[in-house]
């Protein structure tokens, strides 16, 4: 079957249920697939089922070409979303990567027009390469400084300055044709738990929510944002069954619609996410909570087939309404018609679009990413005049990682960086599965040094841990005991929590590459950017 010339939605109860469905198109979990790879079997699920949408991992050099098929033997056009809240190259291998959310807040009277800026050049990438939906901006407040799956996502720590940020997000994706999706509601940020593995709780009294997480969202639907992503996170205060927010529906139709009078799209986080799945022995069952409590599109389902299946066992068993189903399908649809009247019709969904340099920006996008970079440079807690590495005979750098993905960032650039501007400055690692040899030898190499470098590379990431190993703390601590050591935190300022005292620290916020070369300009004595 080709996908529709005109838009209209379905009338059979079969496909408007699924066209709440919006499932994953690669994959960055086991078994690990790309777009491209996913291709065959999206498509075989295409024929049998028409979701909704698709939410996009794992992106390669014909993510553009793949979608634009897909979406030809689609019934229904496809609304493809994906995570970009550092820009499409955090999905899409090739696209533009920018610094973390946490980056741009460092950038003082500037940070609003950056990130709009920001928002419009990665919008026109997405829209280039087939997407329509940024699951961005992150809108919680990371008012936990152990929070260990929001930290540098989110701009900053306190919700006045928050707010106009996820605007000027918002008003950049609009800018670029783009959708925009405000994420976690009621808020991610106050909770010391990652809700990928367990069901956080966030124990603070409805007073304290509506001063400290609730204004980021309120200027985000202010500012028309099209979707709004629940969190898989508990609000006692705001629903006492102690439900996660995904299923509340005291907290997705009684605040979120009532009270704050959204009318947009409510999308869950991943369904497949411990904080929320645990408690159901089926994939029917939590989709249809989900459902109940007022969320409209399902996302990252594992079994879509079986799951469309058992839900109209559901709906002919009286416990599911045909009307539920149609007041979320009218919200999903409009989405569509957005767009599909924004664009000009059918081609935005069915044409590969033209991924050249000006239509996406790329030059300009390099160029953003690294001014961010370097305005996030944080030295206020090393001295000014603290060391220069070039000015040292003997210099190590020890690069600590605790727990890369299979994405990650790896430190090349800031070794280029460092070799070009410092050649005899001697580069180490010390990862997570370093043995006592190991950990032996970049100790010896430590104390030959003149002076050392600590870059540890901690950031938030799904499913793995966050912060350094008990060894790595232990091996900085008996370093800095010893001797001048610069601490720098390629990410999160989190890394170096152990260590109030340290005399030298220096934190990016981000650990793209642009992040790493501007690290390495700090280091070799590039400091004018940055004096206070």
């Amino acid at each position: 079957m080709n996908a529709a010339s005109t838009l209209h939605p379905p009338t059979e109860l079969r496909e408007k249920l699924a066209q709440l469905f919006c499932v994953r198109i690669g994959s960055n979990l086991p078994l690990v697939q790309t777009v491209e790879e996913s291709e065959t079997s999206v498509g075989q699920l295409l024929e049998q089922c028409c979701v909704g949408g698709l939410c996009l991992f794992n992106g390669g050099p014909d993510t553009a070409a793949t979608l634009a098929r897909l979406q030809w033997i689609s019934k229904y056009p496809l609304l493809v979303a994906t995570d970009m809240e550092r820009g499409l190259g955090q999905q899409v291998i090739g696209a533009a990567v920018y610094p973390h959310a946490m980056a741009f807040g460092r950038l003082g009277r500037d940070a609003e027009t950056m990130v709009e800026t920001f928002a419009r050049q990665a919008g026109a990438e997405a829209l280039a390469s087939g997407i329509q939906i940024a699951l961005a901006p992150v809108a919680d407040v990371n008012s936990d400084p152990r929070n260990p799956i929001i930290d540098i996502r989110a701009f900053r720590i306190d919700p006045g300055s928050v707010s106009p940020l996820v605007d000027s997000h918002i008003r950049g994706c609009h800018a670029a044709g783009l959708l925009a999706t405000a994420k976690h509601f009621p808020g991610h940020g106050n909770t010391h738990q990652d809700s990928h593995d367990n069901l956080p709780s966030v124990r603070s009294s409805r007073e304290e929510w509506l001063s400290t997480d609730l204004p980021p969202f309120a200027a985000s639907i202010e500012a028309g944002v099209d979707l709004v992503m629940t969190a898989h996170v508990a609000y006692p205060r705001l629903d006492p069954s102690g439900l996660p927010a995904t299923l509340s529906k005291p907290i997705l139709e009684g605040v979120l619609r009532q009270e704050l009078g959204f009318e947009g799209v409510i999308v869950c986080d991943s369904l497949l996410m411990a904080g929320v799945k645990r408690s159901f022995s089926s994939e029917v069952e939590l989709a249809h909570a989900a459902l109940d409590a007022g969320t409209d599109w399902l996302l990252d389902l594992e079994d879509p087939l079986s799951t469309l299946d058992g839900l109209m066992r559901l709906v002919e068993a009286g416990r599911l309404s045909e009307h539920r189903i149609d007041q979320s399908l009218k919200r999903v649809w409009r989405l569509k018609e957005k767009m599909w009247h924004r664009f000009g019709g059918a081609s935005l969904f069915r044409d590969e679009a033209d991924q050249d340099e000006e239509s996406v920006s790329a030059f300009q996008s390099r160029d953003l990413a690294q001014i961010v970079a370097l305005g996030a440079i944080d030295a206020r807690q090393s001295s000014q005049d603290g060391p220069v590495i070039s000015e040292y005979d003997r210099v190590c750098v020890v690069v600590v990682r605790s727990n890369p993905t299979r994405r990650d960032t790896e430190h090349v650039h800031l070794q280029n960086a460092l070799a070009e501007r410092c050649p005899r400055a001697v580069v180490v690692e010390l990862g997570p599965n370093s043995d006592a040899g190991h950990q032996q030898e970049v100790d010896e190499a430590v104390q030959a040094a003149d002076l050392a470098v600590v870059v540890a590379m901690v950031k938030p990431a799904a499913w793995h841990r966050f912060g350094l190993l008990p060894y790595q703390l232990a091996l900085i601590q008996k370093w800095i005991d010893a001797g001048d050591v610069i601490l720098a935190a390629l990410g999160s300022p989190f890394a170096f929590a152990e260590f109030p005292r340290a005399e030298h620290r220096v934190c990016t916020y981000s650990d793209v590459p642009e992040s790493q070369v501007a690290l390495a300009r700090w280091l070799c004595g590039e400091r004018s950017k940055w004096s206070r």
